[in-house]
């Protein structure tokens, strides 16, 4: 029950982050760094979301490699979520680099981070029936 309920409030915050990237990268002055951290987030609560659902405890950390890795250890499909590597960049701990690409194509992101976050959701929706 303790796991369920903290995957939700976790999933919970993600899609708020989600939502959040969708809406400001809308926006004409929002630059690419606001958005990109708001999609960094809903990634990796996404994936600790998945790994607390798995029966996994996942390492304190942003990094999106380490969560996917711990992921795929425990048998779990990530092959087409690596991408999301690409988030790194934006995460907490490089926030205050300045972004110098030359574009950030957001939407592609936004599509994958959704994909973790229903696949999440599928779960945690299996595991509320199951219970």
């Amino acid at each position: 029950m303790r796991v369920l309920k903290h995957a939700r409030r976790l999933l919970t915050m993600a899609r708020k982050d989600l939502r959040s990237a969708h809406i400001l990268a809308q926006a004409e002055v929002v630059d690419d760094e606001i958005v990109g951290f708001h999609l960094q987030q809903a990634a990796e609560k996404g994936l600790k979301v998945w790994l607390d659902l798995c029966g996994e405890i996942y390492p304190r950390t942003h990094d999106l490699s380490l969560l996917l890795k711990k992921l795929e250890d425990i048998g779990q499909e990530v092959e087409s979520f690596w991408i999301l590597l690409e988030l790194n960049s934006f995460a907490v701990q490089f926030r205050y680099d300045i972004y110098d690409e030359e574009s950030f194509e957001w939407e592609e992101f936004y599509h994958i981070v959704s994909c973790v976050l229903i696949l999440a959701e599928k779960k945690l929706q299996k595991m509320e029936i199951t219970e």
